[in-house]
């Protein structure tokens, strides 16, 4: 199912045994347009401080729609022994290696090699690698067409059973006026600018103004989704009858 990670950052999440907290934010891999990590603040007995942890998306048991709610298959001991991480920096390579070591998760970066758990990756000397990026941070960041500016990122839509980012929600009203939103795969860009904080995306602005309209409000299906590739005219990300 396709998600906006805004309406999940309001989500609830439960360990095996109690309430851990509640999401604030998302990490996402730059490099393949995947959420990674949540970030959780923490509350509870077991976490006096109310410090921030990391939790990847392969500790849920489920994510529960109807109660706003990530259900782990961790302890609440387990999260609070986890490595310290200082979610206010840059997540480092390194520092990722020494949660995946913790949890047991597989590595996600480097080759199918690279993937063995324990094993680390041959870019090992890369240590200060940083591919991690907030969603509060990019939310804001400026899209360019390859003719004029379209609008600003408003919010992500992932798949909540892979997590990759199918689609950013893009709002025009600062350059059109009448306040609509439009989506735009991540694989659809040319060139993102971290330094100047603008995505670059090889669509022209009257292909953007005149894009299917996308509400909120609704679910969004494969016949939107259809509508939308077929408008843009690119090839769909899911298996097609040939």
């Amino acid at each position: 199912m396709l998600r906006s990670l805004k309406d999940l950052e309001s989500y609830k999440v439960t360990a095996t045994d109690g309430d851990l907290g509640h999401v604030v934010r998302f990490l996402v891999d730059d490099e393949h347009w995947t959420v990674r990590y949540l970030v959780v603040q923490t509350g509870g007995l077991l976490f006096l401080d109310g410090h921030r942890v990391l939790i990847s998306p392969i500790s849920f048991r489920e994510a529960e729609q109807g109660d706003h709610r990530f259900h782990l298959n961790l302890t609440m001991a387990k999260v609070a022994e986890s490595p310290n991480v200082d979610v206010a920096k840059p997540v480092s390579r390194q520092r990722e290696r020494d949660i995946s070591l913790y949890y047991n998760y597989p590595y996600y970066w480097g080759g199918s090699a690279d993937r063995v758990m324990g094993k680390q990756p041959e870019d090992s000397d890369a240590s200060d690698d940083v591919h991690l990026r907030s969603d509060e941070e990019v939310r804001g960041y400026h899209v360019q067409g390859i003719d004029a500016a379209i609008g600003h990122v408003q919010d992500f839509i992932v798949d909540d059973v892979t997590w990759e980012v199918r689609y950013l929600v893009i709002d025009t009203s600062n350059w059109w006026g009448f306040g609509k939103s439009v989506l735009v795969a991540p694989g659809w860009a040319s060139h993102i600018s971290w330094a100047e904080s603008t995505i670059h995306v090889a669509l022209s602005r009257q292909a953007i103004k005149s894009s299917p309209v996308w509400n909120a409000a609704r679910a969004l299906d494969r016949e939107y989704e259809s509508h939308l590739f077929d408008h843009y005219q690119r090839p769909p990300y899911w298996p097609t009858m040939t």
